[in-house]
């Protein structure tokens, strides 16, 4: 356990991940700004897997949407995952944990209509066909981007930690998942207060073969326990108990450690 005592100078020195210290919003904010620009210019599409969660990036770059006036007209946003409201049904999209209400009034809604993506080009996983994603992102080309983050038990968007081999892992499709016991606590301090019993048991995610796909991965943490995360990312073995080490296997991933979560845990 040494390296939980990595300092940030050890962070940004070791030579396991493209570590960048600095603002996780505004990072991934720029990230997304350069590659839609990039496509624009080539009238290509542009393909992104994003979260809810971090969710800090989305202010940011809706300013800046607005501000250049760039359009999302050839932009793709397949969103990871979904909470479920039991093994075969979405949560309600009215209800407050709903993924499609935070989007539609946190992001989408707030962007100039003139340049708001298409309805058909804002996706989310769905129960009753699951392979689509993945269809989808065979008919686009692939996805230019993955942005998301880490939960505390290493999982990216629901692929919880397992006992399964590496390779295996990588290539679990989008489907119905259920949510470890861990997740529900965090994710419930974070969105009611700490109100364990009314969390969610189930979700639709994305699975790492969509996500380990992506042409680059970047992932950003920041919070207090993101210290303890992004020490296992970097210098964990690698392994589907930790399912975030994986991705130290992909060809382009980054992750974005504040200054906060670069601090040593203890």
């Amino acid at each position: 356990m040494d390296y939980f005592k990595k300092t940030r100078e050890d962070l940004i020195s070791q030579n396991y991940v493209k570590v960048e210290i600095g603002n996780v919003f505004e990072k991934m904010a720029d990230a997304m700004i350069e590659e839609i620009n990039k496509n624009n210019e080539n009238n290509e599409n542009t393909v992104f897997i994003i979260p809810v969660g971090p969710t800090g990036q989305y202010p940011v770059f809706v300013k800046r949407l607005n501000a250049e006036e760039i359009s999302l007209k050839n932009t793709y946003f397949i969103n990871m995952d979904e909470y479920m409201a039991n093994e075969t049904d979405l949560i309600s999209p009215d209800d407050k944990l709903s993924f499609v209400k935070f989007m539609n009034e946190e992001f989408y809604d707030k962007i100039d209509e003139k340049l708001r993506p298409d309805e058909d080009h804002r996706i989310f996983p769905q129960p009753e066909n699951p392979d689509a994603i993945g269809e989808l992102i065979d008919k686009l080309g692939g996805v230019d981007i993955c942005f998301g983050g880490i939960g505390i038990t290493g999982h990216v968007a629901f692929n919880e930690p397992c006992d399964m081999p590496v390779e295996e892992f990588k290539n679990l499709k989008t489907r119905v998942i259920e949510i470890g016991s861990d997740t529900r606590v965090v994710n419930s301090i974070g969105a009611l207060g700490g109100a364990i019993i009314r969390m969610p048991k189930y979700a639709i995610s994305l699975g790492f073969k969509e996500i380990f796909g992506a042409k680059k991965v970047i992932l950003g943490v920041f919070r207090d326990w993101h210290r303890a995360v992004a020490r296992q990312v970097i210098y964990r073995e690698i392994s589907s108990q930790f399912p975030a080490t994986i991705l130290r296997e992909h060809p382009d991933f980054t992750l974005i450690i504040d200054e906060n979560a670069a601090k040593c845990p203890y």
